[in-house]
């Protein structure tokens, strides 16, 4: 079948988007024992897709390499840093510092790839533990640097290097990074109603993929814009944005949005057509197919019947097909 791309929707932005990420991961060799932990999903796949900003948080304090280990202390939810062989090494508020400046430095990032289990990287589950050295039941907190990063901009996308191996999420991040980067795009060339209303109507199925009723939310802020505030409706129609797309889609809310989708062609196809498209929307709900199944059967039919709707939705391509998003979800 014919690949059929989104006319009105360019799958990315042109140019690579710019994402920070921890720099052991790309086979820098800045870690405390001297070594790297380079990621080839980072610079291969996921590579084509991103520009890279590397930061290393512990050589910006000014620790040397090698160093002395460090681990996080006290209590979970609002951790020491200090060193692994003489606690009196404490760096939680220079590694603080450093992720609570890191986007004003770096205003162009749009997303962050951590290192997972790292007490200054690690988004979450990094072990934490007692003034004694012990570890209690449990006991995980997130590393200094990562933890003042995401309280200086909780609608950055941030993901750990580990858990991007996992495809769902890896689909997740990468079409967060996107659409952040497309809203961002947005509020800088100046947000206007029609622009507003575009956006919304661009991105409908992609939203009601991941929160159905958040995106009914973000409707309604729409159609208030001309009433409202426009930088108090800016700001949270972007929070629910994000917040939408970090509730990830299922086979289930898929499904139903490739439901709505056939619902567009039942004038257009015949009996037999609408029956292989039923089934395999069932096949792929039932975990038989991946998601690229039914949705090429989709855009071979939207190929020979044009619906100007449809060919405006960001659903059909979020992310370039090259990666190859859709082919393990």
């Amino acid at each position: 079948m014919t690949e059929l791309q989104p006319q009105a929707t360019p799958a990315s932005p042109p140019e690579r988007i710019p994402v920070g990420i921890s720099h052991c991961l790309l086979g820098a060799e800045v870690r405390f024992n001297g070594g790297h932990k380079h990621s080839s999903l980072c610079t291969g796949t996921l590579g084509t897709l991103f520009a890279y900003v590397p930061f290393c948080p512990e050589v910006a304090i000014g620790m040397g390499t090698p160093r002395q280990a460090i681990r996080l202390v006290g209590d979970p939810t609002s951790p020491r840093v200090v060193g692994t062989r003489d606690a009196s090494l404490d760096v939680t508020e220079p590694l603080q510092r450093e992720g609570s400046t890191a986007l004003a430095r770096h205003p162009e990032l749009r997303g962050f790839i951590l290192m997972q289990k790292s007490p200054s990287c690690g988004m979450e589950r990094v072990k934490v533990y007692d003034d004694d050295g012990n570890r209690p039941p449990e006991a995980a907190g997130s590393g200094a640097f990562a933890a003042a990063l995401m309280r200086s901009d909780p609608l950055l996308p941030v993901e750990e290097e580990g858990r991007l191996n996992d495809p769902v999420l890896r689909e997740n991040f990468v079409t967060r990074v996107i659409i952040y980067a497309q809203w961002r795009a947005l509020l800088e060339a100046g947000l206007s109603a029609g622009a507003l209303v575009e956006f919304h109507t661009r991105h409908k199925y992609l939203l009601m993929a991941h929160q159905r009723d958040l995106y009914q939310a973000m409707g309604r802020l729409v159609a208030g814009f001309g009433q409202a505030d426009h930088k108090e409706v800016a700001a949270s129609y972007g929070a629910l944005l994000m917040q939408c797309l970090r509730t990830r889609a299922n086979r289930r809310s898929h499904s139903n949005v490739l439901q709505h989708m056939a619902g567009h062609f039942k004038r257009a196809l015949g009996r037999a057509e609408k029956q292989e498209l039923q089934e395999l929307i069932v096949q792929y709900r039932n975990g038989l197919v991946p998601l690229v199944v039914p949705m090429t059967l989709l855009k071979h039919h939207l190929l020979r019947h044009p619906d100007p709707f449809l060919l405006r939705q960001a659903y059909l391509q979020p992310h370039p097909a090259e990666l190859s998003l859709r082919n393990a979800i």
